[in-house]
């Protein structure tokens, strides 16, 4: 296997400048540069990546935290990063955070002693001061569906509490007064804020949202099944529900139909993100869009733009918009 040495003696050249070519480095003449590519290609010669990372103090690397590998919020969420990685020839470094405070710091802290050259983090469980931490210690790390203010520039950031509002007032357009809500089980911001912006908006109608109307769950199809089969229980006559996430309403919709009831003749459900599965159950989703894609790249690209010494704007904020399809029905006078 060929070494930085032999590339230097094929070129004619010292190693001191094969090494500024292979970093990108100045002061190396357009022909030399030319010519040490070249030589690299005819010998197979292939930088080693570690040692490159010890000069440079990063690596061509762009860093993803993340909080579930198998929920398709999230492999969506990974793609749109991996897009960007791959227009800007970075490899991407995938760790999990699993919405545990410690597991978030120990994925973040992995991706830092691979020397990522930038960093986009989706973290639910630290606390806003660890994150500004972060942040100030390492220039080029983004946050992803999280606002904190001290660091807004480097937060993209979806407004739940306006999904929740949305999707309130869409129902009570339509005449539903008994709406119930089945939310994610996990204290953090996302169920709370979307809880919190549906109370608003029935509050304001004055149709306010009972507390025994309100279930939750894992975020996932079990944890939508068990939520429904509590709220059943309850025999409360809702005529709609509003779901946390898709995938959540997928599990609404099963134990529903297998109670005998018809959605949406019977009882409207809307969920919340448009993931893929959305446009393939029966009914086909009403749901709150989520443009959890469009926010990863421009993450992945705030990140890649730091690590480069670029400013970046100051807003971030998206804001979730009505997909209609088939599981909400007018209620009929």
């Amino acid at each position: 296997m060929a070494t930085i040495k032999d590339v230097a003696a094929a070129a004619g050249v010292s190693v001191a400048t094969v090494s500024r070519v292979i970093n990108n480095g100045p002061k190396v003449s357009d022909k030399n540069r030319a010519k040490v590519k070249q030589v690299m290609v005819d010998l197979g010669y292939r930088p080693n990546a570690n040692a490159r990372a010890l000069v440079t103090q990063s690596s061509p690397t762009l860093g993803l935290v993340f909080s579930e590998l198998t929920d398709p919020f999230f492999a969506t969420l990974a793609g749109g990063v991996e897009k960007i990685a791959r227009e800007h020839h970075r490899q991407l470094l995938i760790s999990n955070g699993l919405v545990s405070a410690d597991t978030e710091r120990q994925a973040i802290e992995t991706l830092l002693e691979q020397r990522c050259e930038a960093l986009v983090v989706h973290s639910k469980a630290l606390s806003d001061d660890e994150l500004i931490a972060y942040a100030e210690a390492n220039p080029a790390m983004v946050l992803i569906n999280r606002h904190i203010p001290q660091i807004a520039h480097r937060c993209v950031w979806l407004d739940n509490r306006a999904g929740g509002e949305a999707a309130g007032r869409y129902l009570m357009s339509l005449g539903h007064q008994k709406i119930a809500c089945v939310s994610s089980r996990y204290h953090i911001e996302d169920p709370q804020l979307r809880l919190e912006g549906l109370q608003q908006a029935l509050a304001e109608a004055g149709q306010p949202l009972a507390d025994i109307a309100i279930e939750h769950g894992d975020p996932n199809q079990t944890g939508g099944e068990v939520a429904t089969q509590n709220l059943l229980s309850k025999n409360l006559g809702a005529t709609a529900i509003v779901v946390y996430n898709d995938a959540m309403a997928s599990g609404v919709i099963s134990v529903l139909t297998d109670n005998g009831y018809r959605v949406p003749e019977d009882v409207s459900v809307i969920g919340f993100d448009d993931v893929l599965l959305s446009r393939y159950l029966r009914p086909k989703l009403t749901t709150m869009r989520y443009p959890i894609e469009m926010m990863a790249m421009e993450a992945a690209e705030m990140a890649l733009s730091l690590s480069s010494g670029k400013s970046v704007s100051d807003c971030h904020k998206y804001v979730p918009t009505l997909v209609k399809r088939d599981s909400v029905l007018a209620l009929r006078g």
